[in-house]
C-alpha cells in the first residue's frame, strides 16, 4: 500500500540560509593580502565571461597565477575553484605557480613554427639559455604570426623580427620587452580620406541596407579565415534569425604561415572597423565582440586606442564593441572555441547543430567574420561588386591576400588575383627564389592544408581548386620550401604543432596526433598505422583541427614517398 508522504518547505529565512552558506567557497579560502591585490586589478566581479580578462591582469602584473590569486579570484566572482583552475591551465599564456614559486624574471619566446624553424630557431633555441642566464626562461612557442620575419624571437611582449643572438641580447639588455605601437593610418586621417562616409550614409537612409546586402552577394567574396562561406548568404542568414544578435570577429590567426590580418590592422585599422560597422547596420548587430590573437601586443595597444578615438567622435550610432585578448590557443581561431573563450571558458569546439548562426555567443544568433574579410566591405559597396569580381586568373574571380614565406626573396603579404599559381606568386610577387634555393615543394594554405611538390606549381590557388589533390586553400598561408629542405621534416613540424594545440576534448585528436608524432619520427613510417590514424582522425574528431591534422602526412605518402622508404 502507498504510504503518503508529507513535505515541509522552505521558510523565507531558510532559503536566506542556502544562500549564504552556498556564496562562500569549500575548501580553500583566499587570505586577505591575495584578496586586496585581486581587488586593485579587477572591478567586475560579476561578469563571468571576463575571467580569462581578470587572469590576464593577474598574469601580466605578477609574471604569472599564483595559485592564491586564483583562489581569491574565484571566491570574488563566485566561481568554483576548479572551474577557475580549469580555465586558468588551458591557454599557454597563463602560468599557474605555487605560492612559494619565483616566477622568472622574463621570459623569451622563440617561435618554432616552420617558417622559422628554417630560418634557424633551434639555433637559437639551443644558445640563447646560457647566454641570458638562469634569470631568463628561453622557451619554444608555436607560431606567433611573424612568419615574413622570420626567425622571431619574443622578449616578454616584444617581437624581435630577424632574430639573431646578438639581437635578442641587445633586446634584453635595453629592456625593450614591449611591442611599439605600428606606423597605421590614425582615425584622423582615414576620415580626411573619406572614411566612415559610407555608414554614415547607411545611418542616415541615404544609402538602403538591402542594396548594400545585394552588393555583397553580387561580390562573391567568400570568407578569408579559411572556410569560405559566402559572406552576404552569411549576414542575409543572421539577419533572418531573432533578435538580439551579436557580432563575432576573429583576428586570432594561429594558422602557422598566415600574418594577413595582423598586417592589414598594423596598416589600416579602420577600414576594418567600417567594415564591420557596415555588416553590425545592416545585419542589426546589438554587441560587437573583437577577439585579438594575444601574441599581437602592438596591436592590441593600437586598437585600444582607436577604439576610443572612435567611440569618442561616432560616425554612427554605435552597436556595444568589445575587445577580448586570446590566451595562446590555436584551437580558438575555431569559430565555436573563440566564442567560448569570448564566454570566458575553455577553448573548446561546440558540437553540431546548432549552428552559431543560430545559437551563437551568449546563445544569440552569432555573425562570425574574419579581419581581411570586414576589410574588403567598403571597397566592395563603394566601388560596386563587379570591381571585386573583375580580378582573377585561370578562371577564378576575387581577390586573395596571401601570406608568403620560406625560401623567397621578398616574403610577406601578397594582395594577388584569385587564381593565380605558386610559379606566378613567386616570380611575380615574390622576386623569385633565394639565391642558391630551386623550389621543391609549398604548403598553399598553412598546417592544416597540404604539401605539394613543385612539378604542381601551375594550379591555379583559390578556393575548391586545391581538393582534388588533396589539400585545400585555407587561409592562403603559403610556405615555401626549396631543395636544401625535406617535405616530411616540414610535416613533422606541423603535426607536433597540432599535437601541441590539441584542446584534448576529442580522444581521436588528442591521442593521434600524438602517436602520429611518435611515428613520423621513425626513418621509414609505417603507413599502415599512420593511415589508421588517419582515419580515425578525419572521421571522429569533432573540429577541423583534428579533422585536418592527416593532410600533411597524407601529402608525404603521395608525393613524397621517397623521403620516407
Amino acid at each position: 500500500m502507498n504510504q503518503s508522504t508529507t513535505q515541509t518547505l522552505s521558510t523565507v529565512d531558510d532559503m536566506r540560509h542556502t544562500l549564504r552558506r552556498i556564496s562562500h567557497l569549500k575548501g580553500r579560502q583566499p587570505d586577505a593580502q591575495s584578496l586586496q591585490e585581486v581587488r586593485a586589478l579587477v572591478q567586475a566581479f560579476d561578469r563571468r565571461d571576463l575571467l580569462i580578462e581578470h587572469l590576464h591582469a593577474l598574469n601580466d602584473t605578477y609574471r604569472g597565477l599564483f595559485e592564491r590569486h586564483l583562489v581569491a579570484l574565484a571566491h570574488e566572482m563566485r566561481l568554483p575553484m576548479a572551474e577557475v583552475f580549469e580555465v586558468a591551465t588551458f591557454y599557454h599564456h597563463f602560468e599557474v605557480l605555487p605560492n612559494d614559486a619565483k616566477p622568472a624574471a622574463l621570459t623569451v619566446r622563440v617561435c618554432d613554427g616552420l617558417s622559422c624553424e628554417m630560418g634557424g630557431a633551434k639555433q637559437l633555441l639551443a644558445k640563447l639559455p646560457s647566454l641570458l642566464g638562469a634569470d631568463v626562461r628561453v622557451i619554444p612557442a608555436p607560431c606567433v604570426g611573424r612568419c615574413e620575419q622570420a626567425p622571431v624571437a619574443v622578449v616578454h611582449q616584444n617581437a624581435v623580427p630577424h632574430a639573431t643572438l646578438d639581437r635578442v641580447l641587445a633586446a634584453v639588455s635595453a629592456g625593450d620587452t614591449q611591442q611599439a605601437l605600428p606606423d597605421y593610418v590614425d582615425m584622423d586621417a582615414y576620415v580626411a580620406d573619406g572614411g566612415y562616409a559610407l555608414v554614415a550614409a547607411l545611418a542616415k537612409g541615404e544609402t538602403q541596407t538591402d542594396d548594400v546586402l545585394k552588393a555583397m552577394e553580387a561580390s562573391g567574396l567568400r570568407g578569408l579565415g579559411g572556410a569560405g562561406f559566402p559572406a552576404g548568404r552569411k549576414w542575409r542568414i543572421v539577419r533572418e534569425q531573432t533578435a538580439p544578435r551579436v557580432m563575432a570577429v576573429n583576428i586570432d590567426e594561429g594558422e602557422p604561415g598566415t600574418f594577413k590580418d595582423r598586417t592589414y590592422l598594423e596598416r589600416d585599422p579602420h577600414r576594418f572597423l567600417e567594415g564591420l560597422l557596415i555588416a553590425a547596420h545592416v545585419v542589426g548587430i546589438d554587441a560587437v565582440y573583437i577577439y585579438l590573437r594575444d601574441e599581437y601586443h602592438g596591436c592590441r595597444d593600437m586598437l585600444r586606442q582607436e577604439l576610443a578615438a572612435l567611440q569618442a567622435n561616432p560616425p554612427c550610432p554605435l552597436p556595444l564593441i568589445e575587445l577580448r585578448r586570446g590566451a595562446g590557443a590555436y584551437i580558438c581561431g575555431e569559430e565555436s572555441a573563440m566564442i567560448e573563450s569570448i564566454e570566458g571558458k575553455r577553448g573548446e569546439p561546440r558540437m553540431r547543430p546548432p549552428y552559431i548562426a543560430q545559437v551563437g555567443l551568449f546563445g544569440r544568433p552569432t555573425l562570425e567574420h574574419n579581419l581581411e574579410t570586414l576589410y574588403w566591405v567598403r571597397d566592395i559597396v563603394q566601388k560596386g561588386p563587379g570591381w571585386f569580381s573583375s580580378f582573377g586568373r585561370h578562371g577564378r574571380t576575387g581577390l586573395r591576400s596571401f601570406s608568403v614565406s620560406g625560401r623567397v626573396n621578398q616574403p610577406g603579404v601578397k594582395l594577388a588575383p584569385a587564381g593565380i599559381t605558386l610559379q606566378e606568386l613567386v616570380d611575380e610577387y615574390c622576386g623569385g627564389m633565394l639565391a642558391g634555393h630551386t623550389l621543391y615543394a609549398y604548403l598553399p594554405g598553412g598546417a592544416s592544408g597540404g604539401i605539394l611538390p613543385a612539378h604542381m606549381n601551375n594550379i591555379p590557388l583559390d578556393f575548391d581548386t586545391l581538393q582534388p589533390y588533396d589539400c585545400f586553400i585555407g587561409s592562403a598561408a603559403v610556405i615555401v620550401l626549396s631543395q636544401h629542405d625535406k617535405a616530411r621534416d616540414a610535416a613533422l613540424n606541423m603535426m607536433q604543432f597540432f599535437a601541441h594545440e590539441s584542446c584534448g576534448q576529442c580522444t581521436p585528436c588528442r591521442v593521434g596526433t600524438a602517436k602520429a608524432v611518435q611515428l613520423m619520427q621513425a626513418p621509414v613510417w609505417d603507413n599502415a598505422t599512420l593511415e589508421d590514424l588517419n582515419q580515425v582522425m578525419a572521421d571522429a574528431s569533432i573540429c577541423g583541427l583534428g579533422q585536418a591534422a592527416p593532410n600533411p602526412v597524407r601529402s608525404i605518402q603521395k608525393y613524397f614517398a621517397q623521403e620516407i622508404v
